[in-house]
């Protein structure tokens, strides 16, 4: 066996003795190949050639990349972990449960979808929505997040792996998001080096921004749309570098699941278009970039318009003009290159002088079109207002990817320093194909060549005592982070809003289950075609789990509808009735905290109700009326009168006044607003109390039928006609036969004879 010449021995040597020599094999390769490159500079460093690796796992495991791809398989598979566990506090908490409001929508509409089959779901009409309208459920939603929580269940079951569609839908969202960080990490090693992809995947792994929208029991879209988005941006980047036409169709299919599963999507149909731009404008134009945008404009295009609930858009709404105006740009690109080729340089600049000018010219009759209907300010509002919408969510992954690629850069040069000047950095293998084709280079982010002189300068060692230092500092900063993550998630992200939990003074936890004791009471006690009218709130949650209809919900699509809800809550009794009765209104759900201090009752969100049926009925609400002459929205005596006698104001403190919380407030002092109602005397007329939860968290109403005949408000008539005397009644002991009176007197007519005719 020859023995290894001097400068590899010391280099083996300093990778052994540095404690860090597995992360920094790992941030200084690129993709983990080490291409024809990596033996040319261990021979010019003087070693010789390397032997032929011995088959087997075994020898696959003595290479170097044979350890690298262990650890970044290990190191993926334990972000998937951390980021699954840490998304289960709410779960060992309390119980397996769907959290919030919109998650109750969509797992309702994933348990008719895996009963009555995907076909039923598409034309499913929810009549239990938005009475008397009803909502057409398969045109008004993306499915992607039904229809994978659909599919994992029937795998399951065919498998013969018995799981409730419900356990499927709230452990969805921690699942996918092992499948984000590995996206994370294939795009973050596309852009930059497989150290900070393997950093980048722990940090969305643990990230809040991410957390908040993919605990366990929060069944929405951005549980996985998250996926779909980085992974659509890593096939992108793959096809711009390849040109390959499978990597874009790929694209195309991560972007189709994309536009299926979320609405976010506008950012993905207007960053790429950008990125094609800059490339352009960048002088980085080349066949590569030319198949992946047209094959992905189109394809995507097509694919995009197939979900109903889209439709159209792509081709109607502004927030998909820059991705058609990229593609007319790149085609014109594309024709002006292949005409400078065929056309002499005088020829094409007279030609790219009319173009341009023609092009030039409409532009400024567009502006000046629009201006004058001053309709270039709606257009880029509306622009922005569609394509800028859940900022903090899309722009997580981001953030996560750049702290990666800036400690993976601090690793990379406070570690290995040494290990650097001993051993120059491998080329990447995609740098010979930049040699073959230097004009039309699409480098990785980051890559900047080096001037000669540059490149033979030799770097000064760091001293030890700094490289500890700094290296301390780092990961006591990962340490924080992790710290507090951890925290954030348990406090703030944890807790499904249909239970509550409050804490003794000891620590004890009491949980407040009000909600679902409510709508239980409405599932066992009432029709089964009973109509609940509440604020458009909890609508979603009356459906999913009361399984009654209501009258609006969080989808808002309609809203007048909403603005006559509104109505009715802000008006008197009498008001109010003829309102329900017009709805069919059986019941009414109205939320109160004032007993537990809880915040986000109705008579918090009462103002919102009085806004919007003003909006829409001006001449009978008027938000000033609610307020007293000083300004100020009070529920005491000094409130205002029309507040104090409001239906809202009365369902929510019915009985109120009776109650006294403890000895140092009064009766009917509200914990919430931390003051005594003005108004402890309420009376109903046309609602009765059916239901109060036991914080009285939730209360619910009877709608009183109308009664069978209507009561007169003025005495009957009375006639002005008297008997001119006074009949007293014959009848005695021996005499049984009465008198009638006002008896009809019968005169006897005459017979008349024949001879008189």
């Amino acid at each position: 066996m020859a023995e290894p010449s001097a400068p590899e021995s010391k280099h083996k040597s300093s990778l052994n003795s540095s404690p860090w020599s597995g992360l920094m094999a790992l941030g200084n390769s690129r993709h983990g190949h080490h291409g024809p490159g990596a033996q040319c500079a261990h021979k010019a460093a003087g070693g010789a050639a390397p032997k032929p690796a011995p088959a087997g796992l075994s020898g696959g495991l003595s290479q170097p990349a044979g350890w690298q791809s262990l650890l970044s398989f290990t190191i993926l598979f334990l972000a998937w972990l951390a980021g699954f566990s840490s998304r289960l506090f709410a779960v060992i908490r309390f119980e397996s449960i769907i959290h919030e409001f919109d998650p109750w929508f969509n797992y309702r509409s994933t348990h008719h979808l895996a009963s009555h089959g995907f076909y039923e779901f598409l034309n499913w009409f929810d009549e239990r929505a938005w009475y008397p309208l009803g909502r057409i459920v398969g045109g008004t939603v993306y499915p992607g997040l039904m229809i994978t929580a659909g599919l994992i269940h029937w795998i399951l079951n065919t498998l013969n792996i018995t799981v409730h569609i419900r356990d499927v839908c709230v452990f969805l969202a921690p699942t996918f998001s092992g499948l984000t960080s590995i996206s994370t990490f294939l795009l973050t090693r596309e852009l930059w080096n497989q150290g900070a992809g393997l950093l980048a995947a722990c940090f969305i792994a643990i990230v809040p921004g991410y957390i908040s929208r993919s605990v366990a029991g929060s069944f929405d879209n951005e549980g996985i749309a998250i996926f779909a988005l980085q992974f659509t941006y890593y096939l992108w980047v793959k096809s711009v570098k390849t040109g390959s036409v499978f990597w874009t169709m790929c694209c195309c299919l991560s972007y189709f699941y994309m536009v299926s599963a979320w609405g976010g999507y506008v950012f993905i149909i207007n960053l790429i278009p950008l990125h094609v731009f800059v490339l352009l404008l960048m002088q980085r134009y080349s066949k590569r970039v030319y198949i992946a945008y047209s094959t992905f404009y189109i394809v995507g295009l097509i694919l995009s318009m197939q979900i109903p609930f889209v439709g159209f858009q792509p081709i109607r709404t502004s927030e998909h003009m820059a991705a058609a105006g990229v593609f007319a740009l790149l085609q014109a690109y594309a024709f002006l290159q292949y005409l400078r080729d065929r056309l002499t340089k005088q020829e094409f600049q007279t030609l790219f002088f009319l173009g341009v000018s023609l092009a030039a010219g409409a532009v400024f009759l567009s502006v000046i079109y629009l201006t004058y209907t001053v309709a270039l300010y709606a257009i880029s509002a509306v622009y922005f207002a569609g394509v800028m919408v859940r900022l903090m969510l899309t722009l997580t992954p981001v953030v996560c990817m750049l702290s990666a690629i800036a400690f993976s850069n601090v690793f990379e040069h406070y570690l290995g320093d040494d290990m650097k000047r001993e051993n120059p950095p491998v080329e990447d293998s995609s740098d010979e194909d930049d040699k073959r084709n230097p004009g039309n280079l699409y480098d990785k982010a980051g890559k900047v060549r080096k001037h000669v002189t540059e490149q033979e300068k030799t770097e000064e060692g760091l001293g030890p005592n700094i490289k500890s230092i700094v290296t301390m500092l780092m990961l006591m900063l990962l340490m924080m982070f992790a710290v507090h993550c951890t925290w954030v998630t348990s406090n703030a992200y944890s807790s499904p809003s249909v239970v509550l939990a409050s804490y003794n003074h000891d620590g004890t936890r009491n949980i407040l289950d009000d909600f679902r004791e409510a709508y239980f009471w409405l599932r066992q006690n009432t029709d089964e075609h009973a109509r609940v009218m509440s604020w458009w709130d909890y609508g979603y949650q009356i459906a999913g789990m009361a399984n009654r209809t209501t009258l609006v919900d969080n989808n808002t699509w309609n809203n007048s509808h909403i603005a006559l809800v509104g109505k009715a809550m802000s008006s008197n009794e009498t008001a109010a009735y003829k309102i329900m009765r017009s709805l069919d209104v059986d019941y009414v759900l109205v939320i109160f905290g004032g007993v537990i201090g809880y915040s986000g009752d109705d008579i918090n969100k009462f103002l919102w109700m009085v806004r919007i049926a003003e909006g829409e009925h001006p001449k009978d609400i008027r938000e000033s009326d609610y307020f007293t002459p000083q300004g100020e929205f009070r529920v005491d005596k000094a409130g205002s009168p029309t507040l104090l006698n409001c239906l809202m104001y009365k369902m929510s403190y019915y009985r109120f006044g009776e109650m006294q919380l403890d000895f140092r407030t009064p009766p009917g002092f509200d914990r919430t607003r931390n003051a005594e109602i003005g108004n402890k005397d309420i009376k109903f007329k046309h609602l009765e109390e059916a239901f109060t939860s036991e914080h009285w968290l939730v209360r619910i109403y009877k709608v009183k039928a109308p009664d069978n005949r209507v009561t007169l408000d003025h005495k009957p008539r009375v006639t002005n006609i008297f008997p001119k005397q006074k009949y007293l009644s014959k009848k005695t002991a021996k005499r049984k036969r009465g008198y009638i009176k006002n008896k009809l007197v019968f005169k006897k007519g005459k017979k008349i004879s024949k001879k008189t005719v």
